[in-house]
């Protein structure tokens, strides 16, 4: 049976592998257990309002054909429907395979039970199993690793809200596998328990037993289980503490198994009170919360409250004078060990001799402390307080009767920490030099006998010394003994040693050569080197596997987060304390190791993902708690900005009285600055004395890049507020209040970045790459987030690459004015003042004016100040935003237009018989205002829509012209050769695909090829686009587009005034607002979306239209002047072929050049 687990032993592998899953199951779901997405919880009325038809909890079962036809009868709840499946589904069916799991181990864990009962592996039965040290452990960790799976999904899962999971994955997914899956199963095992750790939760009845129950577990397994956990030391752990005091802490690993294993044999609890009486006898004699699993605590009073065997049987333990005596005893062993801590931690007090002659001295210092740790830190929680009165007061007797002082734990918790670092480096590196270190001392002896027995044999002199022939020969026969010895037979060795050794101080005696010095030191000189050896070996691995034993501190994963405060405030005041807490932190990784062994035993391939998960976690507690250093620095450095901006003046004047030089100096402030940054200086210092850790096996500490990652976060925490408060604005705002807003928050950037290029030197960082990383950064997530309300699916936290766990950028509430952040308010509050209907804006001004009072509302500078503000990344991102907006305003044309305007037979006979009436464009149409104003007034309810449509498209792509020019402007002023460059190139490739076109042989991108893709990047970023000819969205052929696109504008014309002085179309009324440049740019924009025919379609019809009312016009007066209408008209078509960039020789085939000069003259007459 000693070969359980040998690979041969399908019995013991596949026990060892079913254990190695549960403990991965675990890590799982504690990883899920951060990514619950919020809309599940339902908290908010909103959320309800708006999510409760399609998020809905096991009710669902019952009413599912209601549900769903509600769904299927209602277009905008369907579509709702399936984009939050688009968004859930991968997350979904992550939550479900973790649940899934836990049924899937439970039920191989009963079928590895069924095999064993029917002899499926030969010569093993559930009996031979438990006898085995293996084996028992294993089955023992086997059943308890699912009642951990049940537990943790309680702990960290609302079962309304996991219901809720599983009905939308049902609902999405198992349609389609309802043959192969077992989601009924899975349903029916983590339904909802009614268990909730809100604050004075009541907790269900028969909890969690009737839980544990869902999936019956053989009851002679529990009731086996239990019998090995009351009687046996599993896992060997008493040799570890062999002073009866310390049992409980060496028996806590398998008292938390039994713990949990006792839920799932109930009647135990309720009944059997010997059982019970020597349960806690043995395992809780003088404790009362447990660690059940990395770091979760359970308050045994409470837990065990419904039970009456097990409360009467705890009732003993927790009496008020062994209570005292527990809290008295710990509390002045708190005080007491620290200070023979600090004794031995002060330089030059613990050397390899004084270790190797103090092994089992300083053993028991360290179990002591440890031991002392672990008891005060579990038994001042408030686990169970909430909820218990008795759990309240026990904890307020233990910190009474403890004198508790959270300072004087924690020095003792890092000075244990620093003390067990330095033992297990001092083993560690002992072990690594052992056998060469054992050889020199051998060496060293038997070259001494060897000198001792040439001195008496007369043939090496020596003062005062006669030969002596059988003390040569002793000699001698010493030097050969000590040879003799082997240092691979280290037990044999060992005790000749000893012999050797008593040897030496005999021959002194009986031959009195004690009174030659020179011989006594050679004497004195072997038997040191033996006794050298003699410790040497009593060096074994089984030293440090016993110290990490002790040293363990999984029960405080959780707990440990109460030091914290403590932590930085010890880090402010002393940043070199960062050295000893990085022996903490590698104390606390002791807690790897409990999930992790078996997952190595059995080399499975989740080794690597559980062992990320849990060194993830404590890399980021450990960035947390150095994260002060950072703060402090940053509170620092605000200072010396404010000295330099606000104190310090700038420069010397070129001429400077002698008198003014000391006022110039203004060495007071100098020395302030100076001592700032030399207290930033010894922050950076203090991080820096950190060591590269392992953790895991992910490197934890690389301290300058941890370093470095504190002060990004630092930066982004404070440059996110920044914009945050930066950019919010009043509804009733003016527009030069818009400019002050981006001119106070550059003055805040400004004094950032500033701030980076003083301190970028003193901490050895790269200040400039640092900003423009982490700023960039910042504004792109954000605007991927505003973005997310145009998409169908959204880019969750996890999935963006722009948020990091290590350097979260910080999300804020929206303001409740539809954006999300930052950069949806100020593209609102930009659109506000250039909104159509209270602006008009002057293309030769490139800015727009109030329609009532004329006044200039934006121009250039707010576009170049944006620039400033927010730089390059901020103005783009500005762009791709009003790109999401252009394209939500063309869906809404095309859902409207294509699914109901063209669906109405009425609205397409009569599209069909205008079309007839005008058709060819070449001929003259009698009476063509007539015949278009029938069209018109008859779809006249239409046109709103329309209109609104356009000129918002317009407006938004008026903006991007303008962000864009400032953008190339800044490249070509900042960045001449890049302009420069991306211009050739673009031209070359635009070239290099007209020749494709017209030779299809010539080379031409694939579309697995990036070339395309990132060059449009580049060009966007550096300006060089044209907006009116960006395709936003496909659209389909429409019939009659053309004819229906120019009798909306011949329906909008009346609306617009041809103004000389602004070389422009504006709006006529105020109380019917259309501007015209808007007006054009939406038309040009909605144009661009079709295939080029249609524009040519239209400006055909254009030319038809004024061709014809000037030919009408010619006829029946003899006024030279055009009318309203026709000028309207004409400004509209030169307007258009400047916005649409058509050459104006394209234009001189439809229309005669000549009536376009007369038009010119006309306008500028």
């Amino acid at each position: 049976m000693a070969d359980f687990l040998a690979e041969n032993n399908s019995c013991g592998q596949t026990l060892l592998k079913l254990v190695s899953r549960g403990n991965a199951i675990i890590a799982e779901l504690l990883r899920l257990s951060d990514f619950v997405p919020a809309v599940f919880k339902l908290e908010t009325r909103e959320e309800r309002e708006r999510y409760g038809d399609i998020i809905i909890d096991f009710s669902y079962f019952k009413t599912s054909e209601y549900v769903e036809k509600k769904i299927e009868n209602s277009p905008e709840l369907q579509d709702f429907d399936e984009a939050f499946r688009d968004n859930n589904l991968e997350i979904l069916t992550r939550f479900y395979l973790a649940f899934e799991s836990v049924h899937k181990y439970v039920t191989d864990l009963k079928s590895y039970l069924e095999d064993l009962n029917e002899g499926i592996f030969i010569q093993q039965t559930l009996e031979s199993v438990l006898l085995n040290i293996d084996g028992k452990q294993l089955m023992c960790e086997a059943l308890y690793l699912y009642g951990v799976m049940l537990l943790t999904i309680d702990w960290k899962f609302d079962g309304t809200v996991r219901e809720r999971l599983l009905v939308s994955y049902y609902r999405y997914c198992a349609a389609k596998d309802a043959a192969e899956s077992n989601i009924d199963d899975v349903c029916k095992l983590l339904r909802s328990t009614g268990y909730s750790r809100a604050p004075g939760a009541k907790r269900p009845s028969k909890y969690p037993e009737e839980y544990f129950r869902r999936v019956p577990v053989p009851n002679e397994l529990s009731k086996m289980l239990i019998g090995r956990l009351r009687s046996d030391d599993i896992y060997n752990q008493i040799t570890s503490y062999p002073i009866p005091e310390h049992r409980s802490t060496a028996l806590a690993n398998q008292a938390r198994m039994l713990y949990v294993i006792l839920y799932f044999a109930p009647e135990m609890l309720h009944n059997e009170s010997a059982k019970m009486r020597e349960i806690v006898d043995k395992h809780f004699p003088d404790n009362w919360v447990i660690n059940v699993y990395m770091g979760h605590l359970v308050n045994l009073v409470e837990a065990w409250e419904p039970y009456k065997a097990a409360k009467t049987a705890l009732s003993n333990t927790i009496a008020q004078t062994n209570l005292r005596e527990f809290a008295v005893k710990f509390g002045k062993s708190v005080r007491s060990l620290d200070s023979s801590v600090l004794k031995l931690l002060k330089e030059g007090a613990l050397t390899e001799d004084y270790v190797l002659d103090n092994i089992p001295k300083l053993m028991h210092l360290i179990r002591e402390c440890n031991v002392t740790l672990r008891w005060i830190m579990l038994h001042i929680t408030d686990v169970g307080a909430d909820n218990i009165k008795k759990c309240r007061q026990l904890r307020e007797a233990v910190i009474v009767g403890s004198e508790f002082s959270p300072k004087s734990l924690f020095d003792l918790l890092i000075d244990t920490s620093q003390l067990e670092f330095v033992i297990k480096e001092m083993f560690r590196n002992m072990l690594s030099k052992k056998e060469s270190e054992w050889e020199s001392s051998k060496k060293e002896s038997s070259e001494r006998m060897e000198e001792l027995g040439e001195v008496f044999s007369g043939s090496k002199p020596l003062a005062r010394i006669e030969k002596n022939a059988s003390l040569q020969a002793w000699f001698t026969e010493m030097k050969n003994q000590i040879n003799l010895l082997n240092y691979d037979d280290s037990t044999s060795a060992g005790r000749k040693i000893v012999q050797l050794i008593q040897a030496l101080e005999e021959v002194q005696e009986f031959h009195q050569l004690e009174t030659n010095l020179q011989v006594k030191q050679f004497l004195a000189e072997t038997g040191g080197y033996l006794r050298k050896m003699l410790r040497i070996i009593n060096i074994k691995e089984e030293n440090l596997i016993s110290l990490d034993i002790v040293a363990d501190m999984s029960y405080a994963w959780e707990i440990i987060d109460n030091f914290t405060e403590l932590m930085q405030k010890g880090i402010r005041k002393d940043p070199s304390l960062v050295t000893k807490l990085r022996a903490t932190f590698l104390k606390a990784a002791s807690a790897l190791e409990l999930p992790l062994v078996r997952i190595g035993q059995c080399n499975s391939p989740d080794l690597r993902s559980v062992s990320q998960y849990y060194s993830a976690e404590l890399v980021s507690y450990v960035r947390k708690v150095l994260q002060i250093i950072p703060q402090t620095m940053f509170a620092l450095l605000g200072e010396i900005v404010k000295l330099q901006t606000m104190n310090l003046k700038p420069v010397l004047p070129t001429r400077l009285d002698k008198d003014k030089l000391k006022e110039f100096a203004q060495l007071e402030q100098r020395q302030k600055v100076a001592k700032l940054t030399h207290s930033i200086s010894i922050y950076t210092e203090g991080i820096l004395l950190m060591k590269t850790t392992l953790v895991g096996i992910i490197k934890v500490v690389d301290p300058k890049q941890l370093l470095e990652d504190g002060i990004r976060k630092e930066l982004v925490l404070r440059v996110a507020f920044a914009l945050h408060k930066g950019l919010m604005f009043n509804p009733k705002s003016k527009a030069h209040e818009l400019l002050h807003c981006l001119k106070s928050l550059q003055a805040i950037m400004d004094g950032f970045k500033r701030s980076f290029e003083y301190i970028q030197d003193y901490v050895n960082i790269y200040g400039l790459k640092i900003w423009q990383e982490e700023v960039t950064r910042i504004i792109n997530y954000n605007i991927e987030q505003e973005c997310n309300s145009f998409l169908r699916k959204k880019i969750e936290d996890w999935q963006s690459i722009y948020q990091s766990t290590a350097i979260p950028i910080p999300r804020y509430p929206p303001m409740g004015d539809g954006s999300v952040n930052f950069i949806g308010r100020l593209a609102r509050e930009i659109l506000k003042f250039t909104d159509y209907r209270t602006s008009s804006y002057i293309n030769q001004m490139n800015a727009w004016y109030d329609v009532k009072t004329k006044e200039e509302l934006v121009n250039i500078k707010l576009f170049s100040q944006l620039q400033v503000s927010l730089g390059t990344c901020g103005l783009t991102g500005l762009d791709r935003l009003l790109c999401f907006m252009i394209v939500k305003e063309l869906q809404n044309f095309k859902v409207f237009h294509v699914k109901r305007a063209m669906k109405d037979g009425m609205f397409c006979t009569m599209l069909n018989s205008l079309n007839q009436q005008i058709q060819p464009t070449t001929k003259l149409v009698g009476n063509a205002s007539k015949i278009y104003s029938l069209f018109i007034a008859k779809i006249e309810k239409k046109w709103p829509l329309y209109s609104a449509i356009i000129l918002r498209v317009g407006q938004m792509q008026l903006i991007r012209c303008q962000i864009l020019r400032e953008l190339n402007f800044s490249c070509k002023f900042d960045s001449k050769m890049l302009s420069g460059c991306l211009e050739t190139f673009n031209k070359a490739i635009l070239m290099d695909i007209q020749k494709h076109y017209s030779d299809p042989n010539l080379p031409y991108p694939g579309e697995d090829n990036p070339l395309l893709f990132e060059l449009t990047t580049y060009l966007e970023t550096a300006g060089i686009a044209n907006p009116l000819k960006k395709i936003y969205v496909t659209m389909n052929n429409i019939p009659h587009l053309s004819l229906f696109i120019f009798s909306f504008v011949l329906a909008q014309l009346p609306k617009l005034t041809f103004v000389k002085s602004a070389g422009g179309l504006f709006c006529k009324k105020v109380n019917d607002p259309c501007d015209g440049a808007p007006f054009v740019a939406g038309i040009v924009t909605l144009l661009q979306q079709f295939h080029t025919k249609n524009t040519d379609v239209f400006l055909q019809l254009i030319a038809q239209y004024l061709r014809s009312v000037m030919d009408s016009s010619s006829s029946t007066t003899k006024s030279s002047d055009l009318s309203p209408d026709v000028t309207n008209c004409f400004v509209f078509l030169d307007n258009f072929i400047h916005y649409a960039n058509i050459p104006r020789k394209n234009i001189e085939a439809i229309f005669p050049d000549y009536v376009f000069n007369e038009f010119y003259h006309y306008v500028s007459s």
